[in-house]
């Protein structure tokens, strides 16, 4: 159980769960909001996340990506804590278990809505799975192409929020979409992050991150990129929308950004980035739960 918990990886959901949280906050707000529909959607990206982590495991150890020299967690599968048999399994039935809880998170929300609207939820959601397996698995996964980000800025920022307050709402305004991307950018900074960790190692097997291709000077400043443009994002959907001052809070958690952005600049020991991945999933929930309360105070 203990290998199996590792592997899932728990310290990465409060990163996928922020856009969740994030858009049944702008629902609430709207006076839109449902306590079963807030909670299937935690409970169907709780399993996404978890089966993205399975496939992630089994596809770098698969493709030879996993090397002794790799200074992040330990991969289950390629340590041999893991079988490939039974990663595989996992992932089957975690896939089973997100599209159960997917479907029945859109029967709920779009009940009435007509089918349209359920259908074009369910292949979105099947878009989801296939992204999660995707990206380190199959003849060409496109997390070793450096397109991950992009994954991450669509799947944990714009498809989570915008998609989550569409099922909260059956409405969607185009404002929306910065503080989707502020959501969006703040995780993709946890990826870059990671991939600045893993740049030399990365280099040597072939997976051509966003770091490899611009060197560690050009991958700290994508990332400062992303950090600020985060910032900015909420900055200006607040100017659009904001009623009062407390609207603002969130600024609160900015200094929390420009520490983690200073540290990654100055830390060149690979294992001493480590913390700064928590620390920046950490600082955008708290990001999201002020934004939050600055919404609905």
């Amino acid at each position: 159980m203990k290998e199996w918990i590792a592997a899932a990886r728990p310290r990465t959901l409060p990163l996928a769960l922020a856009s969740i949280i994030l858009g049944s906050f702008l629902a609430a707000g709207a006076g839109r909001f449902s306590w079963l529909t807030f909670g299937l959607a935690v409970l169907t990206t709780i399993c996404l996340q978890v089966l993205s982590n399975f496939a992630n495991d089994y596809g770098d150890a698969v493709s030879g990506k996993d090397t002794p020299d790799r200074v992040g967690p330990r991969r289950a599968v390629a340590t041999g804590d893991l079988t490939k048999e039974a990663m595989r399994r996992a992932m089957l039935i975690t896939a089973g278990l997100s599209l159960v809880s997917g479907v029945w998170l859109l029967v709920e929300a779009t009940r009435g809505a007509g089918a349209t609207l359920f259908w074009v939820f369910l292949m979105l959601g099947l878009l989801c799975i296939a992204a999660a397996v995707a990206y380190t698995n199959g003849k060409r996964p496109y997390g070793y192409a450096g397109y991950g980000d992009i994954a991450v800025l669509l799947f944990f920022g714009w498809v989570g929020v915008l998609g989550t307050y569409y099922l909260q709402t059956q409405s969607i305004s185009w404002p929306l979409l910065l503080p989707a991307s502020s959501v969006g950018f703040f995780a993709t900074g946890v990826l870059n992050i990671n991939n600045i960790r893993d740049i030399e190692t990365d280099a040597k097997t072939g997976k051509n991150s966003i770091p490899v291709r611009l060197g560690r000077a050009g991958a700290v400043r994508y990332h400062w990129l992303l950090l600020v443009g985060g910032m900015v994002c909420a900055v200006a959907y607040s100017l659009i929308s904001a009623t009062a001052a407390f609207d603002y809070v969130y600024v609160l958690a900015f200094p929390l950004f420009i520490l983690n952005g200073r540290a990654v600049a100055n830390h060149t020991n690979p294992a001493e980035l480590n913390p700064r991945l928590g620390q920046l999933a950490l600082s955008t929930l708290l990001f999201v739960v002020l934004f939050g309360v600055g919404i609905l105070l």
